[in-house]
């Protein structure tokens, strides 16, 4: 028997399997779109001043970190539509995949540019996601 295997057959002598019901990975409370929204805040200011600065190491290191947020972000958002809205929100809220996916986009779009446009669409994105959050958590 290969080792891994005898180790597991000796916890669940000690530790039985116990099958657990939940509707989310974790208990209510630990999703939350502001995880999203500060990470896109910080796009936002990060390309602001970016544009502000003419040192060119300042405004590489600034890129270097923008990317990094934006990349953020995307997981956020990622975490939010596969672990936490089921299929009975985007029954009640048909829009939630196309408005995933675009903010999605424009986390992307934010990182590859320093226009503050940008930033303040994916902050519009994230916005309507934080507002249909807050009213599934209500029903």
């Amino acid at each position: 028997m290969h080792l891994t295997s005898r180790l597991f057959t000796a916890l669940d002598r000690v530790w039985p399997a116990t099958t657990v019901y939940a509707h989310c990975d974790l208990p209510c409370g630990v999703y939350d779109p502001a995880q999203a929204r500060i990470e896109a805040e910080s796009v936002k200011g990060i390309i602001e001043k970016y544009n502000a600065s003419s040192d060119p190491a300042f405004q590489t290191r600034a890129i270097l970190i923008k990317e990094e947020r934006a990349d953020l972000v995307k997981h956020h958002l990622w975490v939010l539509w596969t672990d936490y809205f089921k299929p009975e929100h985007v029954e009640k809220y048909p829009q939630l995949h196309e408005l995933f996916w675009k903010t999605t986009k424009l986390a992307g779009d934010a990182k590859k540019s320093t226009d503050v446009a940008v930033a303040n669409n994916l902050l519009d994105g994230i916005a309507e996601i934080d507002r249909i959050f807050w009213e599934t958590k209500k029903g």
